[in-house]
């Protein structure tokens, strides 16, 4: 990122984007070719750059990544559709670049190639190099983009969303390369319990999508000073199609991040886990200064009503995804992940900041090559959008998306209480009203009969036209984690009592229909101090604490066997809405419990039918068991064996139990 631009030259950048270049932004040609950026040859090295409205453009070498003088400097030549381009037939592999461009007589400054694929230190400059030359041994067997060209479920995902850094970092990890892409590859790690910890842990515990937090190249995080403790969520893009260094062993070899990545992506494949990459094209760390804005000014933003960047996201811009070039950008990048680095779905960072349009065609171009993509995003965004609200991804619209998920923060403020008002209960925590709320996330966000949709907290309507496309949770990266939640809002609850709270959050998201998703650290109680939003409070908040794990074994049991639960009983992940109106039957209940039985056999379950009594209040509750003789698999918030249940049913406080025949 250009941090040191004088406040003139910002100035009448933003005169240039707001008077002269909005008028013109949708006459803009429109490049249909696929080699923007540099394709690199060891006989030739081809840079092509798309900027209409550029009078002339350079591309601009250097040795390092960072400092020294310019060794260099070509002129492109004006090409087709707005593009220029420059072929150099030498090998320039290991040389740095930049691109600049003059528009209405003044120089940008020299910014990355916004399609560059190695950067060096901090994402100053672009690498030449061969990417594929930094594969890992036996990449081209990685089985992730070798599986079978079938589309699946996606309700057969767990997703565990986990932050590369917090993972290893803390002592207790006893991983070796703490903190980085190969600590996530290490196996037989344990802490010193001698209990796993890391990529062993994830394996034991059952999920089957790993959520990783951005990867990409990030802005807020110095990655000259290896040394000195830094920290950041990554939600700042910089280089979109590049990794971050600061995860990398060596932040000043391009190559390097690209092959620990693609290490660490190898040895969770290696594990039967699917790697999920969280993307954030909704804005920019910077507007102004971005490669984007310094090569076509205005194009890749929108602008509200007086011609300022207009601001959905809270972080000072928003991209214009319905620009046909914006569209093709995201496109390409999401492909390349998907295809270099075998990625096996995307997370859309604030996903309601884009069109309805691009996100279809982006789930339809990626499963033409791979029909199991996992794809889902925030239907929402952070602030007010000048895109009219029928055209963009939200929430409400899910329906009208191909195979995209949302996050469904109907059950997760359901469950525990709203994550604005730190004080407020949810359901597990004993607020009454919540049970429609529950009832709502039970079924996905689909249709179902037996919803009154005038008392679910926020939705007053299905949204979900399939259960695949709602995201079921109670807890991610943002705002508080679920210990610290249920803390916060009963103040006056022991240990004791907030621990059968979670668990019992966690047994909701788990029986639930839908895509569950779990927040790492959740299954041993994992605290971050009452610290909120920690997207920079440093590992002290954020660090995976893996003794926790020895202190709350039992609840990582617990919540390892409900997984296998889930993945051994198709009940808890049907396929279609239709299925669920049939086959999920709500029991009339008193305040505080909800009750439900599922037709399993309907749906091919050897459980014939299922009965899950969950008890939110802080009394115990008597609930008439349903005709039949059932068997016990979950009692209180306890897995059972070979235990009958009676004619009566007597619910713990903030417990749930599952019964079967």
């Amino acid at each position: 990122m250009i941090k040191h631009l004088s406040i003139s030259y910002v100035l009448t950048l933003l005169s240039m984007m707001t008077i002269a270049q909005i008028r013109d932004l949708d006459s803009y040609p429109v490049y249909e070719g696929s080699d923007l950026g540099l394709t690199y040859a060891k006989d030739r090295s081809v840079f092509v750059l798309w900027s209409p409205p550029a009078e002339e453009a350079e591309v601009i070498f250097y040795d390092s990544g960072t400092g020294g003088d310019p060794k260099r400097r070509e002129s492109l030549r004006r090409d087709v559709q707005g593009t220029w381009r420059a072929e150099l037939m030498e090998d320039l592999s290991g040389t740095f670049y930049v691109f600049r461009v003059r528009i209405n007589g003044k120089w940008s400054a020299e910014v990355p190639d916004p399609y560059a694929r190695a950067v060096g230190t901090n994402g100053k400059r672009g690498l030449v190099a061969d990417p594929t030359k930094a594969d890992p041994s036996g990449w081209e067997n990685d089985k992730a983009i070798f599986s079978t060209r079938k589309s699946g479920n996606p309700n057969d995902a767990i997703i565990y969303e986990l932050h590369v850094r917090d993972a290893s970092i803390d002592p207790s990890s006893g991983i070796l390369h703490k903190g980085k892409y190969m600590g996530l590859a290490e196996t037989g790690t344990r802490n010193k319990a001698g209990l796993s910890t890391g990529l062993d842990h994830i394996r034991d515990l059952g999920v089957t999508h790993v959520h990783l937090l951005p990867v990409f190249d990030f802005s807020s995080v110095d990655e000259s000073r290896p040394d000195t403790p830094a920290y950041n969520w990554g939600y700042d893009p910089l280089n979109y199609n590049a990794p971050e260094g600061s995860y990398a062993t060596r932040a000043d070899d391009g190559l390097t991040r690209v092959r620990e990545l693609k290490t660490m992506i190898q040895a969770m494949h290696q594990q039967g886990l699917k790697v999920v990459m969280d993307v954030v094209y909704n804005h920019t760390m910077s507007a102004s200064t971005s490669s984007f804005n310094q090569l076509v000014p205005g194009y890749f933003y929108r602008q509200d009503a007086k011609g300022d960047f207009s601001n959905a996201t809270a972080c000072g811009n928003e991209t214009a995804s319905e620009r046909p070039m914006v569209r093709k950008f995201i496109l390409e990048s999401a492909v390349h992940w998907m295809m270099d680095y075998h990625m096996d779905g995307f997370r859309f960072d604030l996903m309601g900041v884009h069109d309805i349009k691009t996100m279809n065609i982006i789930s339809s171009e990626l499963r033409k090559l791979r029909p199991d993509m996992l794809l889902y995003g925030e239907g929402w965004t952070a602030g007010a959008c000048p895109l009219p609200d029928s055209l963009r991804a939200l929430k409400a619209n899910a329906s009208k998306l191909d195979g995209i998920a949302v996050f469904s923060d109907d059950i997760r403020d359901g469950i525990k209480g709203s994550v604005f008002e730190h004080a407020d209960r949810g359901f597990v925590s004993g607020k009454s009203g919540m049970e429609q709320s529950i009832r709502f996330g039970i079924v996905a966000s689909t249709r179902h009969d037996q919803v009154d949709y005038t008392k679910v907290n926020y939705s007053k309507a299905p949204y979900a036209s399939s259960p695949g496309q709602t995201i079921t949770y109670c807890e991610c990266h943002d705002n508080h984690v679920l210990r610290d939640k249920l803390a916060l809002s009963c103040p006056d609850a022991d240990e004791s009592t907030l621990k059968e709270m979670h668990r019992l959050a966690l047994l909701i998201v788990l029986t639930s229909q839908g895509i569950p998703f779990l927040h790492a650290g959740t299954e041993m109680l994992r605290t971050k101090h009452g610290v909120e939003n920690s997207f920079e409070s440093g590992d002290g908040v954020n660090a995976i604490d893996w003794d926790m794990k020895t202190k709350n074994e039992d609840l990582f049991r617990f919540v390892r066997t409900i997984l296998y639960m889930r993945r051994a009983h198709p009940s808890f992940r049907m396929t279609s809405s239709a299925d669920i109106q049939k086959n999920i039957r709500f029991l009339d209940t008193q305040d505080g419990v909800v009750a439900y039985t599922i037709n399993g056999g309907a749906v091919g379950d050897t459980w014939k039918k299922i009965l899950v009594v969950l008890n939110g209040s802080g009394s115990s509750q008597q609930v008439p068991s349903p005709k039949g003789k059932w068997k016990v698999f979950v009692s209180n918030n306890r897995t059972v064996k070979n235990v009958h249940a009676g004619d009566s049913i007597m619910i713990k406080p903030h417990a749930g139990s599952v019964f079967f025949q």
